[in-house]
């Protein structure tokens, strides 16, 4: 899902920087390219694992997920402390995208280049979009964010809990019109959340907050385009299963 770490909350008086050096946007990109080398280092690993040594990656999978999961919610709470968890963060879903990736990579040839370009289109198209103001952040855009973001939240809650019964939400999974459109509409809500940690990026440098939120910016955005790579990769996948 999209990230749950940045929000408007965190442009209170108290976390405005008065006596030291404040984050920059251009700071924040330098993270960012420090957390994509972290990602493709983790997702390098794995990959050659499936090779080398195939029995450990699923262990590198669960681990990756597990400990990842428990970063997230570590920074969450403590934001001081992104510096040190985003890209320990950034690795550990290396490893799981790696494998994850080479699953559909073996069924589709080529699938895994087309989901990373269609990432980083989404992501430059939004961008262009939110600098050219074409589309804003505002309080009616943040709470349809929020309710959409909720509502897809309970439909994976309900689809992992009915996996433990052998159950499951018919359709939206399988690659028929349903399933495809569940997935655009997916892939819609989260190129959508890349305007809020644009709008947080942003905002956070012009309220002046501590460079600690150079590393929190960069690890907000990090969750969001992890999410729309995945459920890209998961709409290719059930386009190219039609053919």
């Amino acid at each position: 899902m999209s990230n749950p770490i940045l929000n408007e909350d965190r442009f209170s008086a108290k976390e405005r920087i008065l006596d030291s050096e404040p984050m920059t946007i251009q700071g924040t990109v330098s993270k960012i390219f420090m957390l994509f080398a972290c990602l493709v280092a983790g997702a390098a690993i794995s990959i050659y694992s499936l090779f080398s040594s195939p029995a450990i990656v699923p262990m590198f999978m669960a681990a990756g997920g597990v400990i990842g999961f428990i970063l997230v919610l570590v920074t969450c709470f403590n934001v001081k402390l992104a510096k040190y968890t985003a890209a320990p963060y950034a690795f550990m879903e290396g490893l799981v995208l790696g494998a994850f990736s080479m699953f559909f990579e073996a069924q589709w040839h080529g699938i895994v280049l087309q989901a990373i370009l269609g990432t980083f289109t989404v992501l430059f198209v939004m961008l262009m979009l939110y600098k050219a103001k074409m589309i804003q952040y505002t309080d009616k855009f943040a709470a349809v964010l929020k309710t959409a973001l909720l509502s897809f939240l309970a439909i994976y809650l309900i689809q992992f809990i009915a996996s433990f019964f052998g159950r499951g939400i018919p359709m939206i999974w399988e690659a028929g019109p349903v399933g495809i459109g569940f997935s655009i509409l997916v892939v819609g809500i989260a190129a959508m959340s890349l305007i809020q940690d644009f709008f947080f990026i942003e905002n956070a440098s012009q309220n002046m907050l501590s460079k600690d939120y150079e590393w929190y910016g960069a690890m907000g955005l990090m969750i969001t385009l992890v999410w729309l790579y995945t459920e890209i990769l998961r709409l290719l996948a059930k386009l190219n299963s039609r053919n």
